[in-house]
Parts: structure tokens; C-alpha cells; sequence
């Protein structure tokens, strides 16, 4: 088992913390919704998986 340092000492994992920031996201758009499950386009919406395709792309 690995426990963090004593002393205050503050590791931050970027790539966590945007993962658990999407996931907020996804959560609050989930307890939003009126139907059961969100749609696969309503899920890329909230992820914005267009706005980073279309970045990446140069658009």
C-alpha cells in the first residue's frame, strides 16, 4: 500500500482530475434527464466530443 507523504505535500494527477471532472458532468446531465438513460448523443454533448474532434482537426 502507498500512503502519500506527511507534511503537506500535494501530488495532482491531471489527467484524474479532468476524468472525474467529465464524470461530474456526465452525472449531473444523468440526474437532469427525464428519460431512463442518456442517449449516446446526448452523452457526447455533454463531453463535447465534437468542439475536441473538430479542434483537433483545426476547424
Amino acid at each position: 500500500m502507498h500512503v502519500a507523504p506527511a507534511g503537506g505535500t500535494t501530488v495532482q494527477d491531471h489527467v484524474a482530475l479532468a476524468e472525474i471532472e467529465l464524470c461530474g458532468e456526465l452525472i449531473i446531465a444523468a440526474s437532469a434527464a427525464h428519460e431512463e438513460r442518456l442517449s449516446l448523443v446526448r452523452i457526447d454533448e455533454v463531453l463535447k466530443v465534437a468542439e475536441e474532434r473538430d479542434a483537433a482537426a483545426g476547424r
